[in-house]
């Protein structure tokens, strides 16, 4: 007997065989490399979005840029609709816009034209639309406050050749900045409304103008003033409150700063305000007020309701 005879006998070769266990190998491969991947797509989404979101990350986005996107924009109504979509590189929330008209008009699209405002991974803004670019009739009355542009007797002949019966959206200026208390006597003894007030003089620029139920939503407060204007003063101020240094870089992209809204509030001064249901024969009235220095219309429409 020789060594050969008592080593095992090789077995024969099964190219098959050998196939197969090679697609399995390949197969076994290839599943643990996509489940390693899943993991750590789950892992970076599920943990870029606890990041994003981490303590009042999320509320104070949808607050401070949702709230600065409306003052961007005066011209229209503003309603935030999604808030705080997250992916793994942004934020993000929908706006619905409509532009504001005379009470009584009819706006195209009336449930709104939506819009979406990102905040990045780093906590920057992304391109905003609108805002300078709208030039809504609105919005350009409002950066004709302090120019000097359509004085009063020229808005007295405005005025004139209208039906005295039309509603109107109109800017109504002062020949100076009245107090919140000085604004609220004025717009009672006129019977007017004052949807929104401009609280700074800012020629040729949208100036800061704040007002209306939906601004700033957040749950009322305790002992809140009864007077809508004093209450719109009161909100302006307790957002102005919740701004962080680090807001300022996006402030800037809505076109304001920390240092313009912090002055505004401090203020207080209303150097004009917005009215959309004042009548054409109301108008007339108000703009001969001694504290007036004009009144712009920027709309105008017949109440079809009205007998």
């Amino acid at each position: 007997m020789t060594d050969d005879d008592l080593l095992p006998a090789m077995p024969d070769f099964d190219p098959k065989a050998t196939r197969r266990a090679v697609r399995r190998g390949v197969a076994r491969t290839a599943i643990t490399v996509l489940a390693a991947l899943l993991v750590l797509v789950l892992a970076a989404t599920v943990g870029s979005g606890l990041i994003q979101r981490r303590g009042d990350r999320e509320q104070h986005m949808t607050d401070v840029l949702g709230t600065a996107f409306k003052i961007y924009n005066p011209g229209y109504d503003v309603e935030i609709r999604e808030r705080g979509a997250t992916t793994p590189l942004s934020m993000s929330f929908t706006v619905a816009v409509r532009p504001i008209r005379a009470v009584g008009g009819f706006v195209e699209g009336y449930v709104g034209v939506e819009h979406v405002v990102t905040q990045d991974f780093f906590g920057h803004v992304g391109r905003l639309p609108l805002g300078n670019y709208a030039g809504t009739t609105l919005s350009r009355a409002l950066i004709n406050v302090g120019t000097g542009n359509q004085p009063k007797e020229d808005s007295r002949k405005v005025l004139a050749r209208l039906p005295e019966g039309l509603n109107a959206l109109a800017v109504v200026e002062f020949a100076k900045p009245l107090s919140i208390g000085d604004l609220a006597a004025f717009t009672a003894r006129h019977t007017s409304d004052a949807d929104k007030v401009v609280f700074e003089r800012r020629p040729r620029e949208i100036p800061i103008t704040w007002g209306g139920p939906t601004m700033w939503d957040r749950a009322p407060m305790p002992g809140e003033a009864d007077e809508p204007i004093e209450s719109d003063l009161a909100n302006f101020r307790r957002w102005v409150g919740i701004l962080k240094d680090y807001d300022d870089d996006n402030l800037h992209d809505f076109d304001l700063s920390l240092a313009r809204l912090r002055k505004a509030a401090n203020d207080g001064l209303a150097y004009a305000y917005v009215d959309s249901s004042a009548t054409i024969g109301e108008l007339r009235k108000i703009i001969e007020d001694p504290l007036v220095r004009t009144v712009r219309v920027a709309d105008v429409t017949y109440d079809l309701e009205r007998p």
